[in-house]
């Protein structure tokens, strides 16, 4: 068996030495989903609150108040409802905010809206003010968030990506800041990891980088799961948390 240390496993699908028929287990762990929704929970925040704005016009010792909607006013938008995008709808959800969730397949969660599938995207999409993507990456998720997408969304809303940075089109989120159609992205995953120093979104003004650290996997935690899952190999019983490689998780 394959055991892997990170909910994602998009590399070791890509990887043309991977041995065929082998079992592969995904990470599923309370402190990596606690990590995710800390994260997600952060920066939604920032984007309601309008945190980037207010850092700005600090540097510029610009005193200028305003008044920000009631998290009851605004939608927020996830983008994958499994082990970690479920738990994290909820937590937002419990924040008062307008909570929706796209994801695959049917899912069902207290508080949340939920929609699926490709029709389902489209009206997931039209009243979605921040925008979390959470999804894995597959075949049907790469560069998902492109400029066809941040056109569907209202004007001014904003992007989280803590999913996997061949999700988005890096080129169409500059353009999309620029024209105004999002008003800020925070990027937690990128198409070249590290992000090179050169790369424009490092001292974009609308754009916020964090080094790919929204969850990181515990060893204290993730290791009773490592040594669960190879009890249960030795013992010829299921395995938890097994990846399905025709969907890519």
């Amino acid at each position: 068996a394959i055991f892997s240390i990170g909910a994602g496993v998009d590399a070791l699908l890509n990887d043309p030495k991977l041995p065929a028929g082998v079992p592969i287990c995904r990470m599923v762990d309370n402190s990596l989903t606690q990590g995710m929704v800390e994260y997600a929970v952060l920066h939604v925040l920032r984007h309601h609150r309008s945190q980037p704005l207010l850092e700005i016009n600090q540097r510029k010792a610009k005193w200028s108040p305003f008044l920000s909607p009631l998290a009851s006013e605004r939608r927020v938008g996830i983008m994958g409802l499994g082990a970690i995008g479920g738990p994290t709808a909820e937590a937002v959800s419990n924040l008062g905010f307008k909570t929706q969730g796209w994801s695959r397949n049917v899912k069902e969660i207290a508080g949340v809206e939920c929609f699926h599938g490709q029709i389902g995207m489209q009206k997931f999409l039209k009243d979605t003010e921040i925008l979390v993507c959470l999804l894995p990456l597959t075949a049907e998720t790469k560069d998902i968030l492109n400029m066809d997408l941040f056109m569907q969304l209202p004007t001014g809303s904003s992007l989280i990506n803590a999913g996997r940075g061949g999700q988005q089109v890096e080129e169409d989120i500059l353009i999309a800041l620029e024209s105004g159609q999002l008003s800020h992205a925070t990027l937690d995953v990128f198409k070249d990891e590290p992000l090179p120093p050169n790369h424009p979104f490092w001292d974009h003004p609308k754009v916020t980088v964090t080094p790919h650290n929204a969850a990181i996997t515990q060893p204290k935690t993730a290791a009773k799961l490592l040594a669960e899952n190879i009890r249960r190999l030795n013992a010829s019983e299921p395995m938890l948390n097994l990846v399905d490689c025709s969907v890519g998780y």
